[in-house]
């Protein structure tokens, strides 16, 4: 595969420029490591045509990877392109959004879930749920998702066929960002970063960040290692939140407690509520790309999320209008979450096909689509960019 390595060489260099310069990197989860240290590429605009050299000769995978990386790399260079473009170029889905009545549903789904645990819809709502969840010190945290991972570690390897083994890191952090925690890493080594900050340790948020972290994003990138260490794989081995399987990585990591612990009340509670806010999100995403104005987009926010604050909605509305990583990274989260949300409802040949392959390639949304045909669109069924009044009880 030399033109699959020829895309690599400048996808190291263009990270090590990006590192160099305290930007974000653009490598994110490498499954191919090894050999020596890049060279960093001396500027984006070199990086740029290097790429668009490439993409030239190439067709397929390859082709869309390199759709994305030049619609990101344009981005950082300046460009604004439509939304539904951007997105369509990076994350290989359309940003249609869903229908109000829709939204309205899965507000209705995830208001249930926290009644049945007593937990009324309010500013405390949340505060209510943490409680329920089994406050957690910080200094247990760690530990606390190690043995959550280890608990359930073998019904995800059952699930998805994966035996790839894997090395888990757990180090804190505190930055300021929109991120609670993350994991990155390469080949076998994974490290989970915890940042102290805006994460609020619970009981059931230990399962839920061993799930979504490390037998998500986790053990499903050692699982690519393992398989391009066997076989000559005609993907692009470094994982990064621009391209189009960050909406499997995602989607399947907020999902995997519908899949193996939908009998755990609370968790449930938390992943239908979380599910509910992502599509609210998904709303604010169009609006403020639309040119809603920014307060009429957090008063929305406000009255949808009624415990968000006004940092939080400042980030959340920043991110998706400004930033041109999140612009189209945070699309990956409503859009694949909503999918795999349907998926877990499924049948269940068709659910175990899905999670097999999601263990073994980084799927694209045309290949999420092939494999389940009747599934829901990718990015929602589409509707008009508007904030109307949402649903409360």
């Amino acid at each position: 595969m030399p033109l699959r390595d020829d895309i690599e060489t400048v996808l190291r260099a263009w990270n090590a420029l990006e590192v160099n310069r305290g930007a974000s990197p653009i490598i994110d989860f490498d499954c191919h490591p090894g050999g020596p240290e890049p060279e960093p590429a001396p500027d984006r605009l070199t990086v740029y045509r290097r790429l668009a050299d490439l993409h030239q000769h190439a067709t397929g995978l390859l082709a869309a990877r390199l759709d994305a990386d030049l619609a990101y790399l344009g981005a950082l260079l300046g460009e604004r392109p439509p939304l539904n473009d951007y997105v369509r170029a990076t994350q290989g889905c359309d940003a249609a959004g869903w229908p109000d009545d829709y939204i309205a549903e899965r507000f209705e789904q995830a208001r249930t879930a926290l009644a049945d645990l007593g937990i009324a819809w309010g500013p405390d709502t949340n505060r209510e749920l943490r409680q329920a969840e089994g406050p957690l010190d910080v200094s247990d945290a760690p530990d606390a998702i190690r043995s959550a991972a280890n608990d359930l570690e073998p019904a995800i390897r059952q699930a998805t066929g994966s035996n790839a083994p894997y090395t888990l890191t757990i180090e804190t952090a505190e930055v300021d960002a929109y991120w609670a925690y993350w994991l990155d890493g390469a080949g076998h080594n994974v490290r989970l970063r915890l940042n102290l900050p805006n994460v609020e340790f619970t009981q059931a948020g230990a399962r839920q960040f061993a799930l979504h972290e490390v037998l998500g994003h986790g053990l499903q990138s050692a699982s690519y290692t393992a398989r391009a260490a066997a076989e000559d794989v005609p993907w692009v081995r470094l994982l990064s939140i621009h391209a189009p399987h960050q909406v499997l990585l995602e989607g399947l990591a907020q999902a995997w407690p519908l899949f193996v612990l939908p009998d755990d009340k609370v968790l449930i509670a938390r992943v239908r509520l979380a599910h509910y806010t992502q599509l609210v999100l998904g709303q604010v995403h169009r609006a403020i790309n639309a040119g809603t104005p920014a307060a009429e987009c957090a008063d929305h926010l406000r009255a949808c999320v009624p415990w968000w604050s006004d940092k939080t909605i400042a980030g959340y509305l920043t991110d998706r209008g400004t930033d041109p990583t999140h612009r189209t990274y945070m699309w990956a989260y409503p859009a694949g979450f909503d999918w795999f949300a349907a998926l877990a409802d499924a049948d269940a040949k068709v659910s175990r096909e899905v999670l097999h392959a999601a263990y073994r390639d980084p799927l694209t949304p045309t290949d999420l689509a092939r494999l389940w045909p009747d599934g829901p669109p990718i990015g929602g069924p589409g509707g008009p960019v508007r904030l109307r009044k949402p649903p409360v009880p």
